[in-house]
C-alpha cells in the first residue's frame, strides 16, 4: 500500500510532478519547460506531444529523486492550464494540430460574429461566461473550420477534443489502447459549452457552434472515488496507480488553500491576479464583470461554485518597472524602495496597458501615472506600483460583494508576490479583512494532490485537509478608516483618467 500522493501540475510554461506525504508536505519534485510557439501575432500554441513526453520525464525524475517507485503512490491528481484546446485522433493518439493556448486571440472574429446575435452575454445565463477568445469552445470551432484533418476526423468520429488534463489523462490511462476520455467540472465550466446547473454539455450551444457531441469528453466530478482508470504498468509510473482528481489551476489553488466555506476566497498574485470567492452551492450570476465558474465537485455532492475576477497586470507591473524603465535590477528591490516613504505622496499608477480587465472590461483604457508633483520621488513611484496591485484586488472584491451579497471574511494569498510583506499589509488595510499566507505556497499542486487524496480515501475528508493546512503569517488591517477612504477615492479618480484614451 502506497504512502504518497502524486500531483501533476500541467502549467502554461512547464510541467511539474510533485510528490506529497500524508500530511500534505512536499517530498519530491521535478519540472520541465515546454516551448511557447508564436506562429502569428496574437497566436499562441503548444505541442501536445511535447507536453506528454515532458509529463513522463517529470514523473520519472521526481520518483528517481526521492528513491520512490510508482507502487509507493496511492493516487494521482492533476491540475492544468485551463481553456487550452487539444484535438487528436483517437486511433493513433496524434494531434491534428498544435494546442491553441488560452492566451490565443485568433477566434476574435468568430467571437464578434457570435456576439452580433444576442450580445456578448448571449450564453452567460447558461455557462456563467461572456463570449470571449479566452474560452475553449470558440477555439474548437475555429479548428474545425480551418484545419482539414480535424474536420475530416470529426466527421468520421475519430476526433477527440479536450483541455490539457483530458489529453494527459487519456494517455496515462491507455491512450489509443482504451484511454479514459474525461474532463472534470471545473475545466468543463471554462469551455463555454457546459450548463452550470446540469453540469452537462449544453446541446443548443454545441449545435450553434456546430461541434459534434461525440468529440467531447465525459464530464466527471473533480474529486471522484470512481477512478477514471489507472496508469499503465509499462507507463511513466511503472505501476497501476488510480487517476481520480482533476482541477483547473485556479480552482486547484482554491482547494489547496482549503477555501471550502462560503465567503472564503483566495488570490493568486502572479503576472496577473486571479481571485476566486467561494459562493457555496449556488451559482451566482455576475452583473459586475466577474465570471461564474465551478470551484470543485465531490462525487455524490452538489458542486461548489465561485465568482472569479481576473486582473491582467500585477507582477507584470514590477517587471515593467524593471525591464522597460530600468528603475530596479531585481523584482525584490521594490519592497525596500517603497518602504522608504510613509505613503504614495498622492501618486497613483493604473496599469491599464491593454485596457482594464475585471470589473471594468474597458478596452479603450490605457495606463496612467497621476498625481505627480515636485515632491514625488522614486520611492513614491515604487510604492504606487505595489498599491496598484492591492487596489485592483479591492475593485474585484467590491464587484463580487455586489454580485453575491457574500462578505469576504478573509483573503488567503499565494503566488510569487506574497513574499512582499509591505504589499500584503497594504492589501489587508484596503480590504479591511485579514490576509493569510500559507506555509506551502505551492497551492495549485497541493490542490490537485488534495483532490486525489480525498477521492482515494487517503485522507478522511475536508476536515483533515483543513487540519493539515498550515498558516505562515496573517496581516490584520490596521489603517485608520479616514486614511483608507481617502486612498480609495484617489484610486477611483485615477481609474477614471484611464478611460476613453483609445478612440
Amino acid at each position: 500500500m502506497g504512502k504518497f500522493i502524486g500531483a501533476l501540475d500541467l502549467g502554461t510554461t512547464s510541467n511539474r510532478f510533485i510528490i506529497f506525504d500524508g500530511r500534505g508536505r512536499m517530498v519530491g519534485l521535478d519540472q520541465k519547460e515546454h516551448r511557447q510557439i508564436f506562429p502569428r501575432p496574437g497566436w499562441v500554441e503548444h505541442d501536445p506531444m511535447e507536453i506528454w513526453r515532458n509529463t513522463g520525464d517529470v514523473i520519472r525524475g521526481a520518483l528517481a529523486g526521492t528513491g520512490l517507485t510508482g507502487k509507493d503512490l496511492v493516487a494521482i491528481g492533476i491540475t492544468n492550464q485551463r481553456e487550452t484546446t487539444v484535438i487528436w485522433d483517437k486511433r493513433t493518439g496524434q494531434p491534428y494540430m498544435n494546442a491553441i493556448v488560452w492566451q490565443d486571440t485568433r477566434t476574435d472574429e468568430l467571437c464578434r460574429a457570435l456576439s452580433r446575435e444576442g450580445g456578448q452575454d448571449r450564453f452567460r445565463a447558461t455557462t456563467g461566461l461572456p463570449i470571449s477568445t479566452y474560452f475553449s469552445g470558440p477555439k474548437l470551432r475555429w479548428a474545425l473550420t480551418h484545419v482539414d484533418a480535424a474536420r475530416t476526423g470529426a466527421a468520421k468520429g475519430d476526433a477527440l477534443f479536450g483541455t490539457i488534463e483530458s489529453w494527459i489523462i487519456w494517455w496515462l490511462t491507455g491512450g489509443p489502447g482504451g484511454g479514459s476520455h474525461v474532463t472534470d467540472v471545473s475545466n468543463a465550466s471554462r469551455t463555454m459549452l457546459m450548463d452550470l446547473q446540469t453540469l452537462a454539455w449544453d446541446e443548443e450551444i454545441v449545435r450553434t457552434l456546430d461541434i459534434p457531441l461525440s468529440m467531447l469528453p465525459r464530464i466527471v466530478p473533480s474529486i471522484d472515488s470512481q477512478t477514471w482508470g489507472t496508469t499503465l504498468a509499462d507507463g511513466p509510473l511503472g505501476a497501476r496507480v488510480p487517476v481520480c482528481g482533476a482541477l483547473g489551476d485556479q480552482q486547484a489553488a482554491l482547494v489547496g488553500q482549503v477555501c471550502f466555506d462560503t465567503g472564503e476566497a483566495k488570490n493568486t498574485y502572479g503576472t496577473g491576479c486571479f481571485l476566486l470567492l467561494n459562493t457555496g452551492t449556488e451559482a451566482v450570476s455576475s452583473r459586475h464583470g466577474m465570471l461564474t465558474t465551478v470551484g470543485y465537485q465531490v462525487r455524490g455532492q452538489k458542486p461548489v461554485y465561485c465568482l472569479e475576477g481576473a486582473i491582467a497586470i500585477a507582477g507584470a507591473l514590477v517587471q515593467w518597472l524593471r525591464d522597460n524603465l530600468g528603475f530596479i535590477h531585481h523584482a525584490a528591490e521594490i519592497e525596500p524602495l517603497a518602504r522608504a516613504v510613509e505613503d504614495n505622496g498622492g501618486a497613483y499608477i493604473v496599469p491599464a496597458f491593454s485596457g482594464l480587465f475585471a470589473p471594468y472590461w474597458r478596452s479603450d483604457a490605457r495606463g496612467v501615472i497621476v498625481g505627480l508633483t515636485r515632491y514625488i520621488n522614486r520611492h513614491h513611484i515604487a510604492r504606487a506600483v505595489l498599491e496598484a496591485v492591492a487596489y485592483q484586488t479591492l475593485d474585484v472584491v467590491e464587484a463580487m460583494r455586489k454580485d453575491s451579497g457574500v462578505d469576504m471574511r478573509s483573503l488567503r494569498v499565494d503566488g510569487g508576490m506574497v513574499a512582499n510583506e509591505l504589499l500584503m499589509q497594504f492589501q489587508a488595510d484596503v480590504l479591511g479583512v485579514p490576509v493569510i499566507r500559507p506555509k506551502i505556497t505551492e497551492t495549485t499542486a497541493l490542490g490537485a494532490a488534495s483532490a486525489a487524496a480525498l477521492a482515494s480515501g487517503f485522507v478522511s475528508g475536508l476536515d483533515e485537509l483543513k487540519k493539515n493546512w498550515a498558516m505562515d503569517k496573517t496581516w490584520q488591517p490596521r489603517m485608520p478608516s479616514e486614511q483608507r477612504r481617502k486612498g480609495i477615492a484617489g484610486w477611483k479618480k485615477a481609474v477614471e483618467r484611464t478611460l476613453n484614451w483609445v478612440e
